[in-house]
């Protein structure tokens, strides 16, 4: 009786009922981060999108304050738009989406994000969320207020209509929700959006805050990220449970056919092989597969030596755009970047990039962390990426640092991880798991753009001594040659091309006579130079320009000589092909 009694109190509890309940979990665990999680879902959504139709995406977000914990938020893009069926199910039901069973690269997969956005509004303000959409410029735009029933986590459509819209296509998300806007903290809207359109350089993310200031995060790319192809799953990263699902739902036909056709890297010759070390009959019914028999079949993969997953299912940023949306963002006086190659964590595809920008203006080392392209802003002490910024020697390279630290240095350091299946911490992706092979690949690509800032920085130092040491013998030297030459009675040396011998320089050297002008240059370095000397000489009857291409060896001098028809336009002869540093009496021909 009394467990009859008990059990009356047990019910079903929907999964939009449950998030309701526990809205901290999907990242609305406070006003400030929740409104930073709305605008996230809105935009992940309008780039995954663009992309997926192959358009530049062009994303507006518009904030405004309602009252002092209220605020209304836009995001408009000019993607494909939403087909009016969809629209209810996309934003009023959780867990329903199209990329859950998919193994690519995309930045979300639940098929939670944007109808949590639609929830937390409904709970907040009790307000529907608008939705616009525009699939055709030849046809109306479909306007929808829908709200989340969270006893059957289902739709409701409180209105629908045809409205007119200025954009030819896309799709305008608008809904109320409480928060908190908050302005110069690494954990904002602001900050969110920033560090987006640096990991996609090809996105335009216009930006108006609550005070009407408008910020305009332009593209620095034309062209579009590869897109990732669907892979099917690997042999290597499959779990026994998951397998009998596979084995109940499969078309094949017989069991050889059924490893073939369900997964990614078998072919013959491998089915053949897993089917030997199993013990099963290969022409078996996949369905008749009972769990001892599924147990032998995943003790099989992991003797079988099977290639790992082919790595066109990720999208890497590349090195290239990496650099130039750091220089756009930081103008550092350093910049490298790395993309290593992909590698596989219990078979699932995944690669590492990492850029170091140096000389920003910050104290201490910044952290910029991202998955799929989405910053992280939350939890970075609890990062596995973080994690290895901190476990690298960065005394090693120059950087002061305390023990197991960020770097005490004026360093941002962007760290981005791609993978069909990227392993967060929690539901709200706010940071990346301890995964072994993941924080390696991490730590190597750390260690390789450290080495490069330690030989710039290198490179810098001697350039700052031999400049220290050439200021103190230009003092010295000339006061040395003028009291020489009055001991000996003789002219005065000429000081310069002494300091670029001793400073071990390309010296040129300009004398004019009347309309004849001689160049004298001298290599004083220990290395062949090859280079290009420049004259730029004319009056009003136009330009003329003399060019030399001279190969010079260690202590090589040569002399040369041309009639000017006019003013020299030049102060100094112009050298191409040499650093500023290597030369003494000319100056760096600039197109």
């Amino acid at each position: 009786m009394e467990a009859e009694n008990l059990s009356k109190g047990l019910k079903e509890i929907s999964v939009a009922e449950f998030f309701e309940k526990n809205k901290h979990i999907l990242g609305y665990s406070n006003p400030a981060k929740a409104l930073v999680t709305c605008v996230k879902e809105a935009i992940d959504n309008s780039l995954d999108a663009t992309e997926e139709a192959g358009i530049l995406p062009d994303i507006l977000v518009k904030i405004t304050r309602v009252d002092k914990l209220t605020y209304r938020v836009v995001v408009e893009d000019n993607g494909p738009g939403i087909a009016k069926h969809q629209i209810p199910k996309i934003f009023g039901k959780l867990l329903y989406g199209s990329r859950f069973h998919v193994l690519k690269q995309s930045r979300g997969q639940q098929g939670i994000g944007i109808s949590s956005v639609v929830l937390y509004a409904q709970l907040t303000t009790g307000k529907p969320t608008v939705v616009v959409s525009k699939t055709s410029r030849s046809e109306k735009a479909w306007r929808f207020e829908i709200t989340i029933d969270t006893k059957k986590n289902e739709p409701e459509v409180v209105s629908q209509e045809q409205v007119e819209w200025h954009r030819l296509r896309g799709l305008r998300v608008e809904f109320e929700v409480v928060g908190s806007y908050v302005k110069g903290r690494r954990q904002s809207v602001y900050e969110y959006i920033r560090q987006t359109s640096i990991v996609n350089p090809h996105a335009k993310i216009t930006f108006i805050d609550p005070d009407g200031n408008t910020y305009e995060f332009e593209r620095v790319s034309y062209e579009l990220p590869k897109p990732p192809k669907e892979i099917k799953p690997h042999p290597h990263g499959i779990e026994l449970g998951n397998l009998i699902g596979m084995l109940r739902e499969t078309r094949a036909k017989n069991l050889k056919d059924f490893l073939k056709r369900e997964f990614v890297r078998v072919g013959d010759k491998t089915a053949e092989e897993v089917l030997a070390k199993s013990g099963l009959n290969g022409n078996v019914h996949p369905r008749k597969i009972g769990r001892s028999e599924a147990k032998r079949l995943l003790e099989a993969f992991k003797e079988v030596n099977i290639l790992p997953p082919p790595t066109d299912c990720l999208s890497p940023i590349g090195e290239e755009l990496i650099v130039k949306s750091l220089m756009t963002c930081f103008k550092p006086e350093f910049v490298c970047a790395i993309t290593r190659k992909p590698k596989v964590y219990s078979g699932n595809p995944f690669l590492v990039e990492v850029g170091l920008a140096y000389g920003v203006g910050c104290e201490k080392a910044q952290i910029m962390r991202f998955a799929n392209r989405m910053p992280l802003l939350y939890q970075q002490g609890g990062c596995a990426l973080t994690k290895a910024v901190e476990e690298v020697n960065w005394k090693g390279y120059g950087i002061p640092q305390a023990k197991n630290e960020i770097p005490n240095a004026s360093i941002v350091f962007l760290i981005h991880l791609a993978s069909t299946n990227i392993p967060y911490t929690s539901e709200s992706k706010d940071a990346i798991s301890n995964i072994p092979e993941i924080t390696e690949e991490v730590r190597l690509a750390l260690q390789e753009v450290g080495r490069r800032l330690k030989s710039y920085l290198d490179r810098k130092r001697i350039v700052q001594d031999k400049r220290r040491k050439e200021s103190v013998l230009l003092k010295i030297i000339p006061l040395l040659a003028k009291k020489s030459a009055e001991i000996l009675e003789r002219e005065e040396i000429d000081v310069d091309r002494v300091v670029a011998r001793i400073m071990g320089k390309v010296y040129v050297k300009r004398v004019v006579t009347g309309n004849t002008v001689k160049l004298f240059v001298a290599n004083y370095t220990k290395s062949k130079r090859s280079f290009k000397l420049y004259e730029i000489h004319g009056g009003d009857g136009g330009n003329k320009t003399e060019v030399w291409d001279l190969d010079l060896n260690p202590d090589e001098e040569v002399s040369l000589e041309y009639v000017s028809s006019g003013r020299i336009l030049n102060r100094k002869p112009l050298v191409e092909g040499l650093d500023a540093d290597l030369i003494s009496g000319a100056d760096l021909f600039l197109e």
